[in-house]
């Protein structure tokens, strides 16, 4: 029997408070001053309800790399953040580029219990960019794959590109671009430009991104196939994304919180905490991201969460693994980023961070409106408080976030899925 919930006077969307009826998974009923006969109630008076937040672009690092995360361990992080879905990036060990690991990520998700894992198959085998994985097995597969990347590479193979986008409308799938034209970021550590030139280190250029994202659009309107962008990073890259949306290209985009709160100036400490791909821009980049994930342009917010032990971060910079953790800080960061600055509201928030990402990796009960019927995947948030970031507090099983010792606004104080708690009080269940 499942247990039944009243989460008393939530402000639902950062509006006029409200209760929600939880039972059975789903939300019962919406309304003032609801019965909470045989129900536990869940005091959310001055909270916000969100639905349940949904991440496109998550590195669980399992099978292979358990010394930085797992499937258990990165869904704990996940629940403590708010989310009630990930999507599970390929590049594992092996790489997911068949039906059966796909499904082994898939069902480690299911036993952990904590979100919805769904994996994200790579495009090529290996993820070397030269042959086309297993595409339609791993999508009749029993993870349902909807969602293709070769993250942490690019498919700079034109013809490869073109065949994956082809393929992959046959079940309407989305092929998500890593986009980094290779030749152009051979040895690059950080963003070309004044500081790269001050620190001494090799510049990673903004064309080296915008020239992919240009190519793919184009050959996405060609084919007339989905084309999602990962962890767009410069104004050009937005401009571009701007002017194919405006010719009814079937293309979608996101940005990290770390994206949107960060430039490159971090990098004057040469603190590869600060070292992540692609990398940090200058201040005028955040200032365009930020805009065009109000405007939709850009159309999500995704953590590109990437753990990694201790021993791959704390060494010198040339060396050092790019990347950071993220589910956990991403919504006060977006808080800081877009709500306090008026850029968007909660309703906003709620768009960019569950209902847009659901509506992109195609989940059916993900991204729902907080409303009768609806399964009860839900966030409660409380917007007031303002603490340091403290990584030994993370769930996660690495610690490299860059926001350590960062002063951010708001926390987690419960997360269901379908009805369950996951997190309540702050605390996971």
């Amino acid at each position: 029997m499942s247990e039944t919930y009243l989460i008393r006077g939530a402000r639902i969307l950062g509006g006029e408070a409200a209760d929600i009826l939880v039972r059975d998974g789903a939300i019962a009923e919406v309304g003032q001053g609801l019965d909470g006969s045989g129900a536990q109630v869940v005091d959310a008076a001055g909270l916000v309800a969100l639905p349940g937040l949904v991440d496109l672009h998550t590195h669980l690092r399992e099978p292979g790399r358990e010394d930085a995360e797992t499937v258990e361990s990165g869904t704990r992080a996940a629940a403590v953040g708010g989310y009630t879905a990930v999507h599970a990036m390929a590049n594992t060990d092996p790489v997911a580029d068949t039906a059966g690991v796909v499904e082994q990520v898939w069902r480690l998700g299911r036993e952990a219990g904590y979100c919805d894992v769904h994996p994200v198959g790579a495009v090529t085998r290996g993820i070397a960019g030269e042959q086309l994985a297993e595409l339609g097995a791993m999508a009749d597969s029993a993870a349902r794959v909807r969602v293709f990347s070769d993250d942490g590479h690019c498919v700079s193979d034109a013809v490869i590109m073109r065949r994956a986008l082809e393929y992959v409308k046959a079940f309407d799938g989305v092929v998500a671009q890593h986009a980094q034209e290779p030749r152009l970021t051979e040895g690059a550590q950080m963003n070309e430009g004044e500081m790269s030139a001050a620190l001494g280190l090799r510049g990673w250029p903004a064309v080296a991104e915008e020239a992919i994202i240009a190519r793919d659009v184009l050959l996405a309107q060609h084919v007339g196939s989905r084309l999602h962008v990962c962890h767009v990073s410069t104004a050009g890259s937005v401009e571009i994304l701007r002017w194919a949306k405006s010719k009814g290209c079937p293309v979608t985009a996101e940005v990290t919180p770390h994206h949107l709160l960060l430039d490159d100036t971090r990098a004057g400490t040469y603190d590869p905490i600060f070292k992540v791909n692609p990398p940090l821009r200058t201040a005028a980049d955040v200032d365009a991201l930020r805009r065009a994930l109000a405007d939709g342009t850009i159309d999500c917010v995704a953590t590109d969460h990437a753990p990694h032990p201790v021993e791959a971060k704390e060494t010198e910079w040339a060396v050092a693994a790019m990347g950071m953790v993220g589910l956990e800080t991403a919504l006060p960061v977006v808080q800081e980023a877009m709500v306090e600055t008026g850029l968007l509201d909660w309703a906003g928030v709620a768009d960019r961070m569950s209902v847009q990402p659901a509506r992109i990796g195609r989940l059916s009960g993900q991204g729902r409106p907080l409303e009768t019927g609806s399964p009860a995947n839900i966030t409660l948030y409380d917007p007031s408080p303002r603490r340091a970031v403290d990584p030994s507090a993370l769930a996660s099983k690495s610690r490299n976030t860059p926001f350590a010792g960062l002063e951010l606004p708001g926390r987690v104080v419960a997360t269901f899925l379908r009805g369950k708690p996951t997190v309540l009080e702050g605390k996971l269940q």
